[in-house]
């Protein structure tokens, strides 16, 4: 092999990874952006409308025979339940079989099963589409995720990863507010509303499917599995625009890999390298997703009944307060994604976690103590959430970046997956019946815990957080298909080989 890209018995030397990675910003990212990212307004959008429209839904005259309680009990569990198996199904699909084909197959369950569930007409049937509805989210979780980091530069990747999933609290916020409009029966009937909520997920899905078309396949994937020539071809063209829009010559790339091959990999290899090889880094992936998740459902999950029970909020007006919220949310990512590239993603990976953590308890203590309003409490939860949010979505990114690209998207849909279900089932049977009670010390406990596992989070990332900042994929887990060349003489390869040699 002396030709970039080209292989022999199966064996392939490239480039690729140095030269996406030496990319600056363009118009081309900007695509891949929309492109991939958007997907989480609509997930945003689709959790919190429906979460608002539990109790339009059980009213009589809705169309559907179905009680509040199932709508935000067996409903909800099922999306969660679907999302799991969905990640699961759909990230082993994606290391099979490519990026591209997943994130266009598991977008259009998604938008099928919300069409679908717009015209529902029975409770069975409701339960059913929202189950395919969340397969369809979290397959998009694992697919979507794997691409992103393997298209964008390395001194952006954090920052990117960071905004694109703090989006989702985009379409909760406007989830919010569109269930006020579109629930008001001066506006829409009973049994429209809820439905036409629905159609716009659709419309909005829609709009991204023409989008996502023009997005490559990652040419990380393809030069690994037996498609060498057509990952150069699409690197080629992406370089020629993104000069032709700089108008500047690109820096060389700063290394090449070498690779053997392969066309799957088995749950055993997978496995073994996820607990075996890199042990620090699966506690590391548990504790950020299962600490977000708890903190997340000790605020979010029954916020509407905490401002209800104890500020006398109209249930009617608790999406404005939701919307106050998603935004702080939503700013997290936004204004401190750019410092996980610089700083580094352990001090802020860890501070984040630490700090949302620490906030929680103070706002426990003050609601505790009575010196909050509705006002304030909200105010609160939007402090704690602004840094929460950012360390949440720094999750997806640590899981993402930190194993080897043939297990990449698995990684992410099994501790998607776990924290999915610490947070989707235990966690709503733990904060239940503490926010619910009317208890202000109950409310307080669960707030407290939330912050617990929140803070546990954030000890582990100080330890064990990997430095990736700035780096290649590459250089931060040594892709399983590496191939060292033995030594001259015919001696055994040498262990541990640099991924990206210059």
């Amino acid at each position: 092999m002396t030709q970039d890209g080209q292989s022999q018995n199966g064996t392939v030397t490239t480039q690729v990874p140095a030269r996406l990675d030496r990319l600056p910003w363009s118009r081309w990212h900007w695509m891949i952006v929309i492109g991939l990212g958007t997907v989480w307004i609509l997930d945003g959008l689709e959790v919190t409308i429906v979460g608002n429209m539990a109790g339009r839904l059980s009213e009589e005259g809705s169309g559907l025979a179905i009680s509040s309680a199932q709508v935000t009990g067996v409903a909800a569990a099922l999306y969660v339940a679907g999302a799991c198996f969905g990640a699961l199904v759909f990230g082993w699909l994606t290391d099979r079989y490519g990026r591209k084909k997943l994130f266009l197959i598991t977008l259009a369950v998604y938008l099928g099963a919300t069409a679908l569930t717009a015209l529902s007409y029975s409770s069975w049937w409701f339960f059913l589409f929202r189950f395919l509805t969340g397969m369809g989210i979290g397959g998009e979780y694992a697919a979507i995720n794997s691409a992103i980091d393997e298209l964008i530069p390395s001194a952006y990747r954090g920052r990117v990863d960071l905004i694109i999933n703090g989006s989702f609290w985009l379409g909760a916020m406007g989830g919010s507010l569109l269930s006020v409009v579109l629930l008001d029966t001066d506006i829409l009937p009973k049994d429209v509303g809820w439905r036409v909520s629905f159609g716009l997920g659709v419309v909005l899905g829609l709009g991204v499917l023409l989008v996502r078309r023009h997005v490559p396949e990652s040419p990380r994937w393809m030069f690994i599995h037996g498609r060498a020539e057509d990952a150069e071809r699409i690197v080629a063209d992406v370089e020629e625009q993104v000069e032709r829009d700089t108008g500047k010559p690109l820096p060389e790339p700063a290394g090449s890999i070498t690779i053997k091959q392969r066309h799957s990999v088995g749950f055993g290899r997978i496995a073994r390298t996820l607990v075996r090889t890199y042990p620090r880094r699966a506690v590391l992936g548990l504790a950020l997703f299962i600490g977000q998740a708890f903190l997340y459902n000790a605020i979010t999950f029954g916020f509407g009944a905490i401002l209800a029970t104890f500020y006398d909020v109209p249930s009617e007006s608790t999406g404005y307060f939701f919307a106050v919220i998603a935004l702080g949310n939503f700013l997290g990512p936004l204004l401190l994604g750019r410092f996980f590239d610089t700083w580094g993603r352990r001090p802020m990976i860890a501070g984040t976690y630490l700090l949302s953590g620490a906030l929680l308890f103070v706002t426990a203590w003050l609601f505790g103590q009575g010196h909050l309003t509705a006002t304030t409490l909200t105010a609160c939860w939007c402090v704690v959430l602004f840094f929460a949010s950012a360390g949440a979505s720094s999750a997806y990114l640590t899981v993402s970046e930190i194993f080897p690209m043939e297990t990449r998207a698995m990684a992410i849909a099994f501790f998607y997956a776990v924290g999915t279900a610490a947070g989707g089932i235990s966690g709503p049977l733990i904060f239940a019946s503490l926010t619910e009670s009317g208890v202000v010390a109950e409310t307080v406990l669960a707030f407290c815990l939330g912050a617990a596992v929140m803070v546990v989070g954030g000890l582990v990332a100080l330890f064990f957080a990997v430095s990736a900042e700035r780096k290649s994929l590459e250089d931060i887990a040594t892709p399983l298909s590496v191939h060292d060349s033995p030594p001259a003489g015919g001696g055994a390869p040498a262990a541990g080989p640099a991924p990206l040699r210059p």
